[in-house]
């Protein structure tokens, strides 16, 4: 069933779970092969634009970093990716669900996230290997 069909019947796409809207500049970080294709290309459609890469030198709305447990330095990650967003802009870390490789303990994240000055928001099931945190900059950047 196409993503299409399936909102017609009511399902909310795996970007609309994300809260994306049509428009939206959405940066992704973090590419690799073990990445969700399916949500992926559910960003592209409901926003209407290509994802962008990490060359891309203006301002996004929404960044998707996937992470995984030996990726490097979560903080550093998350201090260089909040630099490229928009006042309001958020970020959706996606990291491997639990007991699959390179999962990421929730602990973590919010630790490497609140020193980023970074507010942990919602956590969903972003596909079906990837957990999705929501991370938003302080009100008072925005």
């Amino acid at each position: 069933m196409s993503a299409t069909a399936g909102q017609a019947q009511g399902e909310r796409s795996l970007a609309e779970r994300l809260g994306l809207k049509p428009g939206q500049v959405v940066q992704e970080v973090g590419w690799d092969e073990d990445v969700d294709d399916d949500l992926r290309d559910s960003v592209e459609e409901l926003t209407g634009n290509e994802l962008v890469d990490e060359d891309y030198e203006d301002v996004v709305d929404i960044v998707l970093l996937w992470w995984r447990d030996g990726d490097g330095d979560l903080f550093d990650a998350l201090s260089g990716v909040v630099t490229n967003l928009t006042d309001g802009g958020q970020i959706w870390l996606l990291t491997p669900k639990a007991g699959r490789e390179g999962h990421v303990e929730p602990s973590d994240i919010g630790e490497d996230a609140t020193t980023a000055g970074l507010s942990q928001t919602s956590s969903i099931s972003a596909a079906p290997d990837w957990s999705g945190t929501r991370l938003a900059t302080p009100k008072a950047r925005r």
